[in-house]
């Protein structure tokens, strides 16, 4: 099996906080990350990371917000990416405007969330 080290970076003040959910040892946030390993976009980006939906958001349409780009810095597999796309020709959606979400089936709004975190 392939490792892959990637690096992210969120643009936080785009995290939709009604959806961050208190856990066992902490605050969470359900994102995913589309990795494209054979093309970097015009930015030079492996990928895009985006916060998730829940399924019947999921099934009427919604895409969750794009939070941020990422890089894959290290691979055990010695192929690289290739070079970034021309900047006329966005590549695999990682550019993509976001779609507003639905409030319908959102996990449940923490009414004691710390505004003072850094986002």
């Amino acid at each position: 099996m392939s490792k892959v080290g990637v690096s992210l970076k969120i643009d936080v003040s785009k995290i939709e906080k009604g959806r961050l959910f208190k856990g066992q040892k902490g605050t969470y946030l359900d994102a995913t990350v589309f990795i494209d390993l054979d093309q970097l976009d015009q930015y030079g980006n492996s990928g895009m990371v985006t916060q998730d939906v829940t399924k019947e958001e999921k099934d009427q349409g919604v895409k969750g917000p794009i939070l941020g780009n990422c890089k894959v810095f290290w691979s055990d597999n010695r192929a690289q990416p290739q070079q970034p796309a021309p900047h006329n020709q966005p590549q695999g959606g990682f550019n993509q405007q976001p779609q507003q979400p639905v409030s319908n089936g959102a996990p449940p709004r923490i009414d004691d969330f710390d505004d003072s975190i850094p986002f």
